[in-house]
């Protein structure tokens, strides 16, 4: 029985120690010097003292030297927490607070900025991997267990703190097991890695990497913001499969990049992470028919997905895409009121139990009962399940319909955001009285409506903004207003802003 998802590297190590393992834009690693720098890594946060299942933050740019980091940690039995560099100092500062982290893995480009506002131990990668041993460490792990966490994954919180998902290797395992076997993915695949690491997408490219000897090579940032020079870095690196979120190749498509250049070698296309339009998917079918494209849904809390859906048969393009079927040992209800299941075609919120439930939220039990609840439908044992607060219902062939969100939670561009989060940020500037923070899904827009005595000054705004958010929180759309709308309640009028965007 597997309990760690080191194991997966473990039986890799010995199956292709001289297979290429991770690429990134600077350097290149293979199985065995993977599994070499994570002993080295693991064997360091063991000589700090760092007790078993306590987080180590990992602030580090998307890369090899990430990897090798998840592994090491993984390998002492310890948990990683992947941080976004770009983000505010302030931010990363309030996650590493809520951890109550006593260890950060960084490297000597951002050592000083990392000292800056963490007052814990600091290992420096470079030092580690220069001066300390490889021996041992593999089997400080021997007393872990498949219930402990294996990484956490801060999303954005509607109070203005984000929220830390603890998943555990279970809920990893799981998934990854399912994909290989649903998907046939073998170490004879190509993996081209859109998905930053403190995004859950990340957990599928990395953990076939681990599990099926498949090469994991990281696009660089800069090839998404110029689609052709993507395609082409896709045919010169032979990238076989990619999990992209839909903007990715909305992109491609409105800029009708495969007119002139394909991706030659890429068979497997999934997405995740907000809604795909068949508009432009049937674009991606009809210049690359061979391939495969499915569709995957799921929040974070339930380890990447939960639902998937292969799209075979033809749609029109304004038909929405179903989100599928549940994926393996994962059980998919849709709840009315949270008391009895929808019927065919009547909408309800999704709600999910099985090994892949995430642990809960770290330092944040009231939040974690909220939203990890007996299962209504049960009360004989004890028995979680997660309600995603998302509006499905399923359709006539038994396909699961994705139809938005019942709170101001959104998907933006593959990020998870939550609006009360980016209200908190505008408020905490000091440049407005009061505001209300909606998302235009037609357009794809953050819109801002807000109170205040005169005109914002954009530039200046935004410049205060982005010391608390990051750069994909931001509004783009902004509305002056004499006085908020309120409801009845005396709350925000949420519902009259949304039907302004309509």
């Amino acid at each position: 029985m597997q309990k760690s998802v080191i194991e997966y590297l473990e039986r890799t190590v010995c199956s292709f120690p001289n297979k290429e393992a991770v690429k990134d834009s600077e350097m290149s690693i293979t199985f065995s010097e993977l599994w070499d720098a994570a002993k080295r890594i693991s064997n360091a946060i063991v000589a700090e003292g760092v007790a078993k299942n306590s987080p180590v933050g990992v602030y580090l740019s998307k890369g090899c030297k990430m990897v090798e980091s998840f592994a090491g940690i993984s390998m002492c039995g310890c948990f990683y927490i992947p941080l976004d560099t770009k983000s505010p100092d302030a931010r990363v500062s309030s996650i590493l607070t809520t951890l109550d982290a006593n260890l950060v893995i960084t490297d000597r480009n951002h050592a000083a900025q990392v000292e800056s506002f963490f007052i814990g131990k600091v290992l420096v990668v470079e030092n580690v991997l220069a001066n300390v041993t490889a021996d041992g460490g593999d089997e400080n792990d021997m007393f872990q267990i498949d219930t402990d966490p294996v990484y956490a994954i801060f999303t954005s919180g509607s109070t203005g703190a984000p929220k830390g998902v603890v998943v555990a290797h279970r809920g990893v395992i799981d998934y990854i097991d399912w994909a290989v076997s649903t998907f046939h993915i073998t170490s004879e695949s190509v993996i081209g890695n859109q998905a930053p690491f403190y995004f859950d997408n990340s957990t599928l490219d990395i953990y076939l990497m681990y599990c099926t000897g498949a090469t994991l090579k990281i696009i660089p940032e800069s090839c998404f913001a110029f689609p052709a020079k993507l395609i082409d870095y896709l045919n010169e690196n032979n990238i076989t499969f990619v999990f992209w979120v839909p903007f990715v190749l909305v992109n491609v498509a409105n800029l009708n990049i495969l007119e002139t250049k394909k991706p030659e070698f890429l068979k497997d296309v999934f997405f995740a992470g907000e809604v795909m339009p068949n508009k432009h998917l049937n674009y991606w079918r009809k210049h690359l028919p061979n391939c495969r494209y499915v569709n995957l849904y799921g929040p974070t809390e339930i380890t990447v997905d939960c639902t998937y859906f292969v799209v075979e048969r033809p749609f029109a393009d304004d038909d929405p895409l179903p989100i599928g079927f549940p994926c393996r040992n994962s059980d998919v209800m849709i709840l009315v009121d949270r008391q009895r299941l929808a019927k065919q075609g009547e909408q309800g919120e999704l709600c999910v139990r099985g090994s892949s439930l995430a642990l809960g939220y770290y330092n944040n039990s009231e939040k974690t009962m909220a939203a990890f609840i007996q299962n209504p439908l049960q009360s004989h044992y004890p028995e979680t399940v997660y309600c995603t607060g998302d509006v499905v219902y399923q359709n006539e062939l038994g396909e699961i319909m994705y139809v938005g969100r019942e709170d101001a939670q959104i998907k933006h561009n593959g990020y998870r955001i939550e609006l009360g989060e980016i209200e908190t940020a505008i408020l905490g500037t000091n440049m407005v009285d009061n505001c209300c923070v909606v998302y235009d899904y037609a357009n794809k827009k953050i819109v801002l409506f807000y109170q205040a005595k005169v005109d914002l000054n954009l530039a200046e705004f935004r410049k205060a903004l982005s010391g608390s958010i990051p750069r994909y929180m931001l509004p783009t759309e902004y509305h002056l207003e004499e006085i908020l709308k309120q409801n009845s309640s005396g709350k925000i009028d949420r519902a009259y802003y949304n039907k302004l965007l309509r």
